[in-house]
C-alpha cells in the first residue's frame, strides 16, 4: 500500500542519520495503519475488480476535481492535451494522488518539512485529526516525522479494523470494525467482503454491506448498517462509529 510504504520510505531514511530506536515505534505505527485499513483497501480493490476502477487515481481522475468556484479556471477539453477537462493547475500535480473513492494522499520527502497539496472541490479534512482542512485551494502542510500528510473528503466513511493487531485476520475470524466518519456531510459506502483466501467469490460467495451515516430528526450523524440483500457473508462483529470532525 502506497500510503505507508511512502511513510516507511522517509522513516527509513531518517533511520540512516539517528538510530533505528528512535524511529522504530514511528515505522511500527505506519505498518500497523495499513493493517487497519484492510477493509477499506480490500473494498477499493473490489471496486477494480467488479468495475474496474483503479484504486491509485492520479488527480485528473478525481471525483470532482474538475469542478471550481471559479468557472474559468476549468480546463478547455481536448481529447490530446486534456481529456478530463480539468483546471491547468491539477493537470500539473503530478506527487499526489487519490487512494480509492475517499482518502487524497500527498506523499512528503525525506528531508522535507512542509509541501504543498491540491485540494479539490468540497471540503477536505485531515486523516489523523479530524480538522477541516480547505476546500478547493492549495494548502501547504508540515506534517510531523510519523505521519504522510493524508486527507478524507467531507462525508466519507474509512472503515478500519478496530484493533490494533500483527496480522491479517484468519478466513473465519470475525473482527470487530471501526467506521469513521469526516466532515459534516451524511455520508454512505458499500464495503466489500469474502472469505480473503479462496476463489469462491467467482461462485457469489462474496457481499457488498452498505455503511450509512445520516443526520436524525435533531440534526445529530447516525451510523446505519444495511446487510447484504442476498445475505451473504460478513466477517465482522461489532462495529464502532467513530465521527472524527468534531461538531
Amino acid at each position: 500500500m502506497l500510503l505507508a510504504t511512502r511513510a516507511l520510505q522517509r522513516l527509513g531514511v531518517v533511520a540512516e542519520a539517528v538510530t533505528h530506536a528512535a524511529v522504530k515505534d514511528h515505522i511500527r505505527d505506519a505498518i500497523v495503519l495499513r493493517l487497519r485499513l484492510l477493509p477499506y483497501l480490500y473494498t477499493t480493490f473490489a471496486q477494480y475488480h467488479y468495475h474496474g476502477t483503479p484504486p491509485i487515481r492520479p488527480m485528473p481522475l478525481a471525483a470532482n476535481v474538475r469542478a471550481s468556484e471559479a468557472p474559468e479556471a476549468v480546463g478547455k477539453l481536448d481529447a490530446t492535451l486534456n481529456p478530463y477537462e480539468v483546471p491547468p493547475v491539477a493537470r500539473e500535480v503530478k506527487d499526489q494522488y487519490m487512494l480509492g473513492d475517499s482518502l487524497l494522499v500527498a506523499p512528503i520527502a525525506p528531508d522535507a518539512k512542509s509541501r504543498k497539496v491540491l485540494l479539490p472541490a468540497g471540503r477536505w479534512y485531515d486523516f489523523h485529526t479530524g480538522k477541516l482542512a480547505g476546500k478547493n485551494q492549495t494548502i501547504e502542510v508540515t506534517p510531523p516525522l510519523a505521519q504522510m500528510p493524508v486527507f478524507v473528503r467531507d462525508g466519507a466513511l474509512i472503515p478500519m479494523l478496530a484493533s490494533v493487531r500483527d496480522h491479517a485476520p484468519a478466513a473465519d475470524e470475525v473482527v470487530p470494525l471501526q467506521v469513521r466518519h469526516y466532515g459534516e456531510a451524511a455520508g454512505r459506502m458499500a464495503v466489500y467482503d469474502d472469505d480473503g483466501e479462496t476463489f469462491n467469490f467467482e461462485q457469489g460467495e462474496y457481499s457488498w454491506t452498505e455503511l450509512a451515516v445520516r443526520k436524525d430528526a435533531r440534526g445529530a450523524l447516525r451510523g446505519q448498517i444495511t446487510p447484504d440483500r442476498n445475505g451473504r457473508r460478513w466477517s465482522y462483529g461489532e462495529v464502532t462509529w467513530t465521527f472524527m470532525t468534531a461538531r
